[in-house]
């Protein structure tokens, strides 16, 4: 990280940043392409779940390619200065690479829905089978992840 003044190295700092943002932005890349798109996700013990239709441009490209990256953010002001240039954002970030892994097992892929829920705010929930059969839940095993700070 080039401004080490700004890294976050506590694992406890990193994490209430993961469990206090509300969008996960996830970055693909599939046939030379880059993708990035932003989901609703579920943080715990080192796993990041998000969940997605049976298919899409998404689902295509980590089928073809599972490693892939995230982003989450929490903006927390402009900063002024009398100095244009000298203008800044108050943030907390976290970006970090892993592999992604399509669940079929039916009490992973509910506990992956209820991760997404609690993160939410909105608690347990009993999904249905047919509730869980039309859905696909993505396990994303983190394998590494930075913090960053300002303000």
């Amino acid at each position: 990280m080039r401004r080490c003044d700004r890294e976050i190295q506590d694992i406890f700092e990193i994490e209430t940043i993961l469990d206090n943002a509300m969008v996960c932005r996830i970055g693909l890349a599939a046939d030379s392409r880059p993708y990035i798109v932003p989901v609703c996700f579920g943080y715990s013990n080192g796993i990041i779940y998000i969940h997605s239709s049976l298919s899409g441009k998404k689902i295509d490209m980590l089928k073809k390619n599972p490693q892939c990256c995230f982003e989450v953010d929490r903006f927390n002001g402009i900063i002024g200065n009398e100095q244009p240039c000298a203008w800044g954002v108050g943030y907390q970030s976290v970006i970090g690479f892993g592999r992604a892994f399509f669940l079929s097992d039916m009490k992973e892929k509910k506990h992956g829905l209820n991760c997404i829920m609690r993160h939410y705010g909105s608690g347990m929930h009993e999904f249905s089978d047919d509730d869980i059969k039309n859905v696909s839940v993505i396990r994303i095993d983190i394998e590494s992840m930075t913090g960053k700070k300002y303000g």
